[in-house]
Protein backbone atom coordinates (compact mmCIF):
# COMPACT_ATOMS: atom_id res chain seq x y z
CA UNK A 1 0.00 0.00 0.00
CA UNK A 2 2.88 2.18 0.36
CA UNK A 3 4.04 1.74 -2.90
CA UNK A 4 0.48 2.70 -4.41
CA UNK A 5 0.77 6.22 -2.05
CA UNK A 6 4.68 7.18 -3.38
CA UNK A 7 3.09 6.08 -6.79
CA UNK A 8 0.32 8.32 -6.80
CA UNK A 9 2.34 11.40 -5.24
CA UNK A 10 4.92 10.79 -8.40
CA UNK A 11 2.36 10.96 -11.08
CA UNK A 12 1.03 14.30 -9.21
CA UNK A 13 4.67 15.74 -9.07
CA UNK A 14 4.87 14.65 -12.98
CA UNK A 15 1.85 15.87 -14.05
CA UNK A 16 2.33 19.35 -11.77
CA UNK A 17 5.97 19.77 -13.66
CA UNK A 18 4.62 19.28 -16.89
CA UNK A 19 2.10 21.98 -16.35
CA UNK A 20 4.13 23.98 -14.64
CA UNK A 21 6.78 23.87 -17.20
CA UNK A 22 4.57 24.06 -20.27
CA UNK A 23 1.79 25.20 -19.90
CA UNK A 24 0.56 26.30 -23.36
CA UNK A 25 1.98 23.27 -24.69
CA UNK A 26 -0.31 21.17 -22.30
CA UNK A 27 -3.73 23.05 -23.61
CA UNK A 28 -2.58 21.82 -26.77
CA UNK A 29 -2.46 18.87 -26.05
CA UNK A 30 -5.67 18.31 -24.41
CA UNK A 31 -7.38 20.24 -27.40
CA UNK A 32 -5.69 17.96 -29.45
CA UNK A 33 -6.54 14.98 -27.45
CA UNK A 34 -10.24 16.12 -27.74
CA UNK A 35 -10.17 14.87 -31.84
CA UNK A 36 -8.48 11.30 -30.97
CA UNK A 37 -11.10 8.48 -31.12
CA UNK A 38 -12.56 6.71 -28.13
CA UNK A 39 -11.39 3.37 -29.17
CA UNK A 40 -7.52 4.58 -29.83
CA UNK A 41 -7.90 6.39 -26.42
CA UNK A 42 -8.77 2.92 -25.01
CA UNK A 43 -6.40 1.19 -26.93
CA UNK A 44 -3.68 3.21 -25.50
CA UNK A 45 -4.72 3.20 -22.03
CA UNK A 46 -4.51 -0.23 -22.23
CA UNK A 47 -1.21 -0.41 -23.67
CA UNK A 48 0.23 2.19 -21.20
CA UNK A 49 -2.05 -0.33 -18.33
CA UNK A 50 0.18 -3.45 -19.08
CA UNK A 51 3.25 -1.84 -19.03
CA UNK A 52 2.88 -0.06 -16.15
CA UNK A 53 2.24 -3.58 -14.60
CA UNK A 54 5.11 -5.87 -16.92
CA UNK A 55 7.66 -3.10 -15.18
CA UNK A 56 6.09 -3.02 -11.55
CA UNK A 57 6.25 -6.77 -11.51
CA UNK A 58 9.80 -6.93 -12.81
CA UNK A 59 10.80 -4.43 -10.32
CA UNK A 60 9.33 -5.74 -7.54
CA UNK A 61 10.19 -9.33 -8.47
Amino acid sequence: MNELVIAFGLFLFIEGLLYALFPSKMKSILKKLETVDDKQLRTGGLIFTILGFVIIYFIKK
